[in-house]
């Protein structure tokens, strides 16, 4: 239970859960005098610049950089024999640090440094005097390659005749396997009333966040090697970088400046080990600064996914069955991929009850760029195919799409897809009824408006849940210290949280929630945030997690400093680790489990006006209900849903990464087209839903990923409203709705 402060005149006068205080970091980032990672130097700095392959499946044969390091300024170059343990990866080591031979002995890495698996692996690292010498003596380097077959369907890529990817990981190119068998889905779609069969794919997407990689190394006076760059997980970061240096982790210090986005796109590594070998080797500061176009290549993307569906539903409008593939791109390393697959797997059937499931799902190596975390971590996919399917049942039915799915929504008690009910309170009927009575939801189809009569109106309507945490048998954990200074009262609190603030507002919630416990005015908190020094483990700023677990360990420490502090032990100083409820991993055969302490709800319902001459989709208006729990911020929810809505947009109506072969297309900003201030909605409308989570922080649940998860399908049923079109891939530019409605 959460700690009582025993004055409660005090505590009501200083309340800051759900008050709209102001970022705490907010007058820093709009004069610009906050320092993200690209405004960073240190005196008698160099400067790296990295070569990339450029190509989707080699062996290097050799690498010849004397003609770089040839180049006056030019301190030196640094390639795959250079790296201690030349491997890395969040979840499975399968990926080199920086492709190339390496000369006898073996190091100790199991994958091979000498093969590039696709056009973003490095090669190199230059260090000279500026960033511009450093980038000519990059391009003198020459590399022979020998080129190897290549395999870029995820289909074609799990034939047994395609070519390996990973052969040292088997005879196989499927990488994860999840399986779920609930009931009896054969004989359930045999007396269903009306079966809908659908095949339905979704893109890649890129992050596109608002600084691209960069970082400065160096070593602090401890004589660690300290790396200053931006992330989402502090301690996996130093872990990941001490392991391929072949250091304990105590050498090696993370500090988060300022980080401009991340979305999942910062889970995974990128110029942090380089740097710190840099660092090692010639004992000065190191920077670097990736261009939009290197970063574009060199991160990973939001998979890509066919799901295939066959949904059985009965005359009085219940679901009775689903049967469900799916084959996700892995591209050419593990990344997340088991863990969104996972996520994916469990939304795969919506926020409903359905008795009987069958679900199948593979990623698989192929030689694209890599597939990794992104907001809404494998649902805004699974929930495409559902919520389509759900529509096109009730279209069958002759059902009205929003009161099928009332219907068939995931009550108290009832089980999910891996035959265990949802954790707490299921709030999705709740979420659904909110969206239906703000947004007006009558039915009937949209009215024509007052544009020219080739622009047609529609109206959509979708839902969406997703965890809280990582979860499947993970024991997810968050570390905080609170400080309390002061005589006779409480004249400063001090709240220590390594937990990421990469945009999302995540350290003014922190510094709410322990005035809160302290019961103590907002402006007495001070934090002091993300250094691994100092530290202990926050967890991520992924899977809408952090305010929940930051949270708790925050209200743990400061309910232990309040009893030192009370027993006039001053300063009063307390640390507290909080452990998340425990969970289950999948059965391997048949799915059923425990998976995730906590999951959040939403539903979306739109209006769009589309262009039948052009093809073009106008988003006019967006009704998001989301239940956050408990909003302890109520103007941060609201930002955080507008930001989702208008990055969900883009994903379903612009952005198109164009990877032909292995190759991306758009690697420019120019090319690969992101919603401007132009294209956003004429009205993105917030209700904040709050159903109590019994595990989480003053009653809050995780909320960052929810308006993102059910966009795409709500916009596509609105598109069927106002055409009559059903459109089963995304996105929908222009030309595929003019080829939809058969114009082109």
């Amino acid at each position: 239970m959460p700690y009582q402060p025993q004055n409660r005149k005090q505590t009501m006068k200083n309340k800051t859960i759900g008050q709209s205080v102001p970022r705490i970091d907010a007058r820093d980032k709009v004069t610009g005098a906050a320092k993200y990672p690209g405004d960073l130097s240190r005196p008698d700095m160099l400067h790296m610049k990295l070569l990339f392959a450029g190509r989707p499946h080699a062996r290097v044969v050799a690498i010849d950089t004397s003609a770089a390091e040839a180049v006056p300024g030019v301190a030196a170059v640094f390639t795959a024999a250079d790296i201690p343990v030349n491997e890395y990866g969040l979840q499975w080591k399968d990926q080199p640090v920086l492709c190339g031979p390496v000369s006898l002995p073996l190091q100790e890495s199991i994958v091979p440094p000498d093969i590039v698996r696709f056009e973003g692996d490095q090669l190199a690292a230059v260090v000279a005097e500026t960033e511009s010498i450093a980038a000519q003596a990059r391009d003198l380097i020459r590399v022979e390659y020998e080129d190897l077959p290549a395999v870029f369907d995820p289909h074609e890529a799990m034939q047994p005749e395609a070519p390996r990817v990973h052969p040292e990981r088997g005879d196989s190119n499927i990488c994860v396997l999840y399986k779920i068998r609930k009931g009896d889905v054969e004989s359930a779609l045999a007396v269903a009333d009306v079966v809908v069969e659908g095949t339905y794919r979704t893109p890649f997407q890129e992050h596109a966040y608002l600084q691209p990689e960069a970082g400065l190394a160096y070593y602090d006076d401890a004589g660690r090697i300290t790396i200053e760059c931006g992330g989402q997980w502090t301690h996996a970061d130093r872990s990941g970088i001490a392991h391929a240096l072949r250091l304990e982790d105590e050498q090696v210090r993370v500090i988060y400046p300022a980080i401009g986005g991340a979305f999942g796109g910062r889970e995974d590594l990128s110029v942090q080990i380089v740097l710190g070998l840099a660092v090692m080797r010639l004992r000065r500061p190191v920077k670097i600064v990736w261009t939009r176009q290197e970063s574009i290549l060199g991160h990973g993307k939001r998979h890509p996914m066919t799901l295939k569906a066959r949904w059985g539903a009965k005359q009085d409008g219940k679901l009775v069955g689903a049967e469900i593939e799916i084959v996700a791109d892995g591209g050419a390393y593990m990344y997340t991929t088991n863990k969104v697959l996972g996520n994916a797997t469990i939304t795969c059937t919506g926020p409903y009850y359905i008795p009987h499931v069958k679900v199948d799902t593979y990623g698989v190596y192929t030689n694209n760029v890599p597939g990794a975390a992104f907001r809404g971590f494998g649902a805004p996919q699974a929930l495409w195919m559902a919520e389509l399917q759900m529509n096109k049942l009730a279209e069958k039915l002759g059902l009205d799409p929003v009161e099928f799915r009332h219907r068939n929504a995931l009550r108290d008690g009832d089980t999910l897809n891996v035959g265990t009910p949802a954790p707490g309170r299921v709030s999705i009927v709740q979420c659904i009824e909110a969206a239906m009575k703000k947004s007006g939801w009558t039915g009937k189809k949209a009215p024509p408006g007052s544009r020219p009569p080739h622009w047609v109106r529609g109206r959509g309507f979708a839902c969406g849940f997703k965890n809280v945490g990582f979860s499947f048998g993970y024991q997810e954990n968050s570390w905080a210290r609170v400080e309390l200074h002061g005589r006779t009262e409480i004249a400063t609190a001090v709240v220590w949280h390594a937990g990421a603030e990469v945009g999302q507002g995540a350290h003014t919630v922190m510094a709410q929630m322990a005035a809160e416990a302290l019961g103590v005015p907002f402006e007495k908190i001070t934090m002091v945030t993300s250094d691994t020094a100092t530290m202990g483990d926050p967890g991520s700023a992924s899977a809408s997690r952090l305010t929940f677990m930051a949270g708790n360990a925050i209200r743990g420490a400061a309910a232990a400093a309040l009893k030192k502090w009370e027993a006039e032990e001053r300063p009063a100083v307390a640390e507290y680790t909080w452990l998340a409820p425990k969970t289950q991993p999948f059965d391997p055969e048949t799915g059923k489990s425990f998976p995730n302490f906590s999951y959040a709800y939403v539903a979306q319902a739109v209006e769009v006006a589309v262009d039948t001459e052009t093809g073009i989709v106008r988003l006019a208006r967006v009704v998001s209900a989301d239940d956050v729990g408990k909003a302890l911020n109520p103007a941060l929810v609201e930002g955080q849903v507008e930001g989702g809505v208008v990055q969900a947009q883009g994903y379903a109506l612009m952005e198109d990464l164009k990877v032909r072969d292995g190759r991306i297309g758009a690697d420019q900003l120019s090319t690969y087209l992101i919603p401007t201030v132009l294209d956003v909605p004429e009205a993105v409308e917030t209700v904040i839903v709050e159903v109590a989570e019994e595990n989480g922080p003053f009653g809050a649940r995780g909320l960052g990923e929810l308006p993102f998860l059910p966009l795409a399908p709500a916009i596509a049923a609105a598109v069927h409203d106002a055409t009559g079109i059903w459109f089963d891939e995304f996105p929908l530019t222009p030309e595929r709705v003019l080829r939809g409605l058969g114009k082109i």
